[in-house]
């Protein structure tokens, strides 16, 4: 359900288990605010979920930032974007009461998460970054202070280079953060095995 009209059109669904740390859910190009609630609940059944939806559109799609070409961000734009979403998480966060949220990013959603950690670290209790890639050329060093990161990258992914997400864990790693990056033996896609990943991890980093 959405309850209140924010700066971003999104989806809340209020929390079930007292103590859950809320999860901030960032779809992939292509999708919107209904992409991953069904991720969200699986990953942490108790725990509210903010699902908003990227205020950029590409050929139609939706998307959290622009880019260039496949692989090549605008750079500004990422800055500029990362920057609204911090505040709107600011909005949500005093409209429904809540903690400071994970997020649970895919593809563009993971990337936009990443430049959030570099950018406006104090808006995220931690992140998952499901495919992400380095989302800006010369990343601000430092202010983590050892928030939890997962990065889980595919062996076979066809759009992140292996040598770009191993320098985004690198480079969030030198910023601070406690990173933990896992390469699977799979593409692009979603399976089963990054779900039982993220769901212990968050019940290892996050439990009520």
């Amino acid at each position: 359900m959405t309850v209140r009209e924010l700066s971003h059109i999104h989806r809340f669904l209020p929390a079930t288990e007292k103590g859950a740390t809320p999860l901030l859910l960032l779809h992939g190009t292509g999708g919107d605010e209904n992409d991953l609630i069904g991720l969200g609940r699986e990953l942490s059944p108790g725990a509210a979920l903010l699902s908003p939806r990227g205020q950029v559109l590409e050929r139609g799609m939706p998307r959290f930032f622009r880019r260039l070409a496949e692989g090549i961000f605008d750079e500004a734009d990422v800055v500029a974007r990362a920057a609204a979403l911090a505040g709107f998480i600011a909005e949500a966060r005093a409209a429904y009461g809540l903690e400071a949220p994970v997020a649970v990013g895919f593809s563009n959603g993971a990337n936009i998460a990443a430049a959030l950690l570099y950018r406006h670290p104090e808006a995220l209790a931690g992140a998952v970054l499901l495919r992400a890639m380095v989302p800006l050329s010369e990343p601000p060093l430092g202010g983590l202070a050892e928030k939890p990161v997962l990065i889980l990258s595919g062996a076979m992914d066809p759009i992140v280079p292996s040598e770009n997400a191993a320098r985004l864990a690198e480079s969030l790693t030198a910023a601070g953060g406690d990173v933990t990056h896992e390469t699977l033996p799979l593409g692009h896609n979603l399976s089963r095995m990054d779900l039982d990943i993220t769901k212990g991890w968050l019940s290892d980093r996050f439990a009520a």
